[in-house]
Formats: C-alpha cells, sequence, structure tokens
C-alpha cells in the first residue's frame, strides 16, 4: 500500500509511503517500506483504497513487527514440519 506518484505507459510505478500488509492467522502488521519502484512486469492490480472505510475485519488483531515475524517464523515452522511427516508417511499409501 502507498500513495501512487507516478507510473507509464509499461505499468512501472513509483509508491510513496509504501508499507507492507502482513497477515497471519488473525494478526495483521503494517511494515514501513518507505518510496518503491515497482516494475511494470510485476504490477497485477492497481487499486484505490477508501480511507473511510475499516478494511479490516473486526476480529484481527494489531501487532509489533517483531511479533509478527515471529508468527511468521512459527507458521513457516508448522508448515515444515507437516511436510516432513507427509514424506515419512508416503510409504503407507493412503490414497
Amino acid at each position: 500500500m502507498g500513495t501512487l506518484r507516478s507510473f507509464d505507459q509499461f505499468a512501472n510505478a513509483v509508491l510513496e509511503g509504501a508499507c507492507e500488509r502482513v497477515i497471519v492467522g488473525d494478526l495483521y502488521c503494517d511494515i514501513p517500506l518507505g518510496l518503491y519502484v515497482i516494475r511494470g512486469e510485476n504490477v497485477v492490480l492497481i487499486g484505490e483504497l477508501d480511507l473511510e472505510r475499516e478494511e479490516l475485519p473486526p476480529h484481527m488483531t494489531r501487532v509489533s513487527t517483531a511479533e509478527i515475524r515471529r508468527a511468521q517464523k512459527a507458521e513457516r515452522e508448522a508448515s515444515d514440519l507437516k511436510g516432513t511427516m507427509r514424506k515419512r508417511m508416503e510409504f503407507l499409501d493412503l490414497d
């Protein structure tokens, strides 16, 4: 998210005051990135945010950057563990 300052015919864009919204489960954090130049080949969608509307469900909780990083790490480790467990169980051929 950020303020669109410039773009060209190739969809290259300059965002000012950009931030990344990271969501893990019911937790979220807006991480400030500053000025961003985005290559047009990486643009999928550009839209306008209505700042008057609440954009997140009420059950979402805003947390610090450190806390969201810990949540991301825990989610990644759980996913990795699930993958390794699935590989160990392949010999059972449960399908």
